[in-house]
């Protein structure tokens, strides 16, 4: 066999060349930030926060340490915490819940739509308790859910309704934007999304002054804005880094283009997969997603992944175990969901990312049309 018999493998996610294409802007920002000598706050992580909120279209963008923090600063800056429950999906990272929790409140599981993997309207009616003070809508996998709906239904039994777009900065539904139907979204830029930085990083979009004035003393050792020394919240250390808002800023002049070669590719796997054996979650109708996964439903997954690494064709499962089903959890489910049941024992996460060559997604889809076996026998 000659080198040129060989094939190369598809990585799940090569950041590379996104990293090459923003390089520049970046070392000229890192320059800019050394002379500066803001490393923590400053101008720098202001004008992030500035072009964040006017992409988002809300009033403010808050910049923390990470999504997590995004998430649990959220619910205590409106004033969920013991006492409260918040509903989320069962189907979401670990995150949405452990927020929750982190904030005093208790998690009421939802299950979420058979096709999109969304939460849904009604799942939420099914879970609603007199207790429930809030719900978290999760973009997951890059695409949101019937924010019409799940908005009319929040407001009609009183509910915040709280964003958690940490997969899909930039997807829309309607003409609203991730981040701009709820009380607050909250994005995480942990380097593989979307809009990644080069470490930990996160933020809190809203129109709500108000919280905002939380946010910024709960992120920072609950001090009062403006003052060093008046201590009004407990808070904790959660401030966005001026290097990490360097990369942020370049990284979002390029995010549209970025998620328009996530479609197209999405696109193509979809338009090349068999669905009676590797179904691609659906649509979220009335919705625009950015897909920052491509995950498709199969058969005997432990099966199919090995082949594709055997191909090399990297994959990856998001997610395994339902959140209500993980072992800190369990005392909060009441119940089978069991929709997100179901999907954690089929759901691959195929290759995807803006630069994945086209070539390669046929590849992908091919072997997967061949190793897969139907999912109705």
């Amino acid at each position: 066999m000659t080198a040129l018999d060989v094939r190369s493998g598809v990585p799940f996610l090569d950041l590379r060349r996104v990293t090459d294409e923003v390089a520049p802007d970046v070392r000229a920002g890192w320059n800019a930030l050394l002379e500066s000598g803001a490393f923590i706050g400053g101008e720098v992580v202001a004008g992030f926060e500035s072009d964040l909120a006017a992409f988002c279209g809300t009033s403010y963008a808050v910049g923390v340490a990470n999504g997590t923090d995004a998430l649990h600063l959220t619910l205590r800056g409106l004033g969920i915490g013991p006492g409260d429950s918040v509903i989320v999906p069962a189907n979401t990272f670990v995150a949405t819940v452990e927020a929750v929790v982190l904030a005093g409140a208790t998690p009421r599981f939802a299950d979420v739509d058979p096709e999109t993997l969304l939460i849904t309207a009604d799942s939420i009616a099914a879970a609603m308790l007199p207790s429930a003070k809030a719900v978290i809508a999760v973009h997951l996998y890059g695409q949101m859910p019937d924010m019409d709906a799940i908005s009319q239904y929040a407001e009609a039994r009183g509910l915040l309704l709280i964003e958690d777009a940490a997969q899909a900065q930039g997807a829309t539904f309607g003409t609203r934007r991730a981040g701009a139907y709820g009380a607050a979204g909250c994005f995480s830029f942990y380097p593989g999304k979307n809009l990644g930085a080069f470490g930990d990083a996160g933020a809190v979009v809203t129109s709500d002054p108000a919280l905002v004035d939380r946010l910024l003393a709960l992120r920072d050792h609950g001090r009062a804005v403006g003052t060093h020394h008046d201590h009004v919240l407990v808070g904790t250390n959660s401030r966005l880094d001026g290097v990490q808002a360097v990369v942020l800023s370049a990284k979002l002049r390029h995010l549209e283009d970025w998620n328009r070669a996530r479609r197209d590719l999405m696109g193509l796997y979809r338009e090349l997969l068999d669905p009676a054996r590797a179904a691609p979650v659906a649509e979220q109708a009335g919705g625009r997603g950015v897909h920052h996964l491509a995950v498709v439903r199969v058969a005997d997954r432990e099966r199919v992944r090995h082949q594709l690494d055997a191909d090399g064709i990297a994959t990856g499962i998001h997610y395994p175990v339902p959140c209500h089903l993980m072992q800190p959890y369990r005392r909060y489910a009441d119940g089978a969901l069991p929709a997100a049941e179901r999907a954690a024992d089929e759901v691959l996460s195929l290759p995807m990312y803006p630069h994945l060559a086209a070539d390669d997604v046929i590849r992908v889809a091919e072997t997967l049309n061949q190793v897969a076996g139907s999912r109705h026998p």
